[in-house]
């Protein structure tokens, strides 16, 4: 597979990313993410949205100040700021105003309904609900009755908009990329026996932060989080977890029961890099195996049918391809190969899925996984990370990031090497 830097990235050929500034986004992209909502809006039968949630707030706007961004069917969208206005003034790219008292906030948004409805029906303002928390929930529904105005379930609206990435916001994730293979390949000069999963991801993320790395990588799920990725060798990288993904790692303690322990690298040893990389707000996800020596047989074997999973994958990520196909492709070989149960986690504790969509989010849509029947289309970034779990031994797996074409195969935005990194 390329890999090439996308054109308007900001970067040049042999350029360190260090050295490039961050991006504000540009205030052609936050219109024409308006417009495409406005109008699904009007599609769905809606009279406004409203947005919650910092991210898809910032993904509409440019700021990711705390309020409430309100996008009539028609006519113009306001941010209504709690904190902070002036910040939001000087970053968002449309009206903004004060929050002000919140008792008055039903009152705000009900003048922004410009379009009539007949006397028995009331006013539809969708809003994402996946991420709502039910407390404010309740709070805008009261303020929202006197104005005759319900809240409506709209997430998938939301969740299908940001599915298709702009060239800008592919420029985003290769600048990640750049910075996420950067830093892997310093930080392999520390994967040594005896060193710590703890010391050598603090070493990784030492060389990603001064490359821009925001410090985290937003999840919208409920519940989830996760700050740089996964690192773990041998054993403590097959130990479940709470995470929905194929490795959870053991971590440091039942308060944070994933990714890095204090447990030490050894020989002979397959070890997990699941790492990643966030600038300007955009996530680039990889994965790589290491060993120092030799991976025992088992172990190889699986790693082989991994790098097979993903040239098959690479076929199917076309436009016009269902969404669940690369998934049942690729259980299907793991079937043949006898790797079944160790598919994508171990036991009861397996995921259902071979790839994620990804952004501003780690979990985006699409999904590739069984159920999940849209048509895949050009534009789609999909983080593809095929993984075999073996409890007391370690995961073997890789994992690239692509964004689908309108022609031909994808395009890999991971740009470290795939293969196995057998380290001396």
């Amino acid at each position: 597979m390329r890999h090439d830097t996308v054109e308007g990235s900001g970067l040049y050929a042999g350029a360190s990313v260090s050295s490039v500034e961050y991006s504000l986004l540009p205030a052609e992209e936050s219109a024409a993410r308006i417009s495409r909502l406005q109008e699904a809006v009007r599609e769905e039968g809606l009279d406004g949205f409203l947005l919650t949630q910092n991210t898809d707030i910032y993904y509409l706007t440019g700021t990711m100040q705390t309020g409430y961004c309100f996008i009539p069917a028609e006519g113009e969208a306001v941010l209504y700021v709690r904190r902070s206005a002036e910040r939001a003034r000087e970053e968002a790219h449309i009206r903004t105003e004060e929050l002000g008292a919140f008792r008055e906030f039903g009152a705000k948004l009900a003048a922004g309904l410009a379009t009539a409805v007949p006397p028995d029906r009331k006013r539809l303002i969708g809003t994402p609900l996946d991420v709502l928390p039910a407390q404010t929930y309740l709070k805008l529904a009261d303020l929202l009755e006197p104005a005759g105005a319900v809240l409506a379930d709209a997430s998938p609206v939301m969740r299908q908009l940001r599915m298709i990435k702009s060239s800008w916001e592919i420029a985003r994730i290769t600048q990640a990329a750049q910075a996420a293979a950067e830093a892997l390949a310093e930080a392999l000069n520390d994967l040594k026996e005896g060193v710590s999963e703890l010391d050598w991801m603090a070493r990784y993320e030492y060389e990603i932060r001064k490359r821009g790395h925001i410090g985290l990588m937003r999840m919208r799920a409920y519940n989830q989080e996760v700050i740089t990725g996964m690192v773990g060798a041998g054993e403590a990288a097959a130990v479940p977890s709470y995470f929905d993904g194929p490795a959870g790692g053991k971590g440091l303690g039942s308060a944070a029961p994933q990714s890095v322990s204090r447990r030490l690298f050894r020989r002979n040893e397959p070890i997990l890099l699941d790492v990643g990389c966030c600038i300007d707000g955009y996530i680039i996800d990889q994965t790589r195996t290491a060993v120092m020596g030799e991976l025992p047989e088992e172990l190889l074997r699986a790693y082989g049918v991994t790098e097979r999973i993903m040239r098959q994958t690479e076929k199917l990520l076309q436009p016009g391809i269902i969404a669940e196909k690369p998934y049942q492709e690729a259980l299907h070989m793991a079937e043949q190969e006898g790797l079944a149960d160790h598919f994508m986690g171990c036991g009861a504790d397996r995921v259902r899925f071979l790839g994620h969509g990804i952004g501003l989010e780690v979990d985006e849509w699409p999904v590739l996984a069984k159920g999940f029947t849209m048509p895949l289309r050009a534009g789609m970034v999909i983080a593809v990370e095929p993984k075999f779990t073996f409890p007391g031994a370690g995961v073997v797996g890789i994992e690239n990031t692509y964004v689908i074409q309108e022609e031909g195969p994808p395009l890999a935005l991971t740009q470290s090497p795939e293969q196995l990194i057998v380290l001396p």
